[in-house]
């Protein structure tokens, strides 16, 4: 089964996966505030914070620019976004971590939560067109 998806809809959900990720982050700023203080609070903040510029890089590379015009280099966009993703996340939590003195595991639930979002997107995105293979095919 493939999941065709345009350009511009790929776009809008690249940047949609970025909004939904600052949101739960801020959430779990808040929620971190509220259990436990200040330091718990930045903990969560920055840990979401990781994630959702992470994405936020992939995004950008992948579809700042303009429009490749072949599937080739549109492959090659995204793989180059995947990378910058890893690079951005694995630099972040060390610079984090050395130097803000963040709390590991409010920050690592965060990031986990900012992660979760690109899942359940990824999932409602696929869901509607894995039922509608099935329909066809019964």
């Amino acid at each position: 089964m493939a999941i065709v998806i345009d350009q511009p809809a790929a776009k809008r959900l690249a940047f949609g996966v970025v909004r939904g990720q600052a949101a739960v982050t801020a959430v779990a700023a808040l929620l971190g505030f509220v259990l436990g203080g200040r330091h718990v609070a930045l903990s969560a903040a920055l840990g979401g914070a990781i994630g959702t510029i992470a994405s936020l890089g992939m995004a950008l590379l992948a579809f700042g620019g303009k429009s490749p015009a072949s599937p080739a280099r549109i492959l090659g966009a995204f793989y180059a976004g995947e990378v910058v993703k890893v690079v951005l996340a694995i630099v972040s939590f060390v610079l984090v971590l050395k130097l803000t003195g963040a709390a590991p595991l409010p920050m690592f639930a965060a990031y986990m939560a900012t992660f979760v979002v690109y899942w359940i997107v990824l999932a409602r995105m696929a869901l509607p067109a894995f039922a509608a293979t099935r329909q066809g095919t019964t």
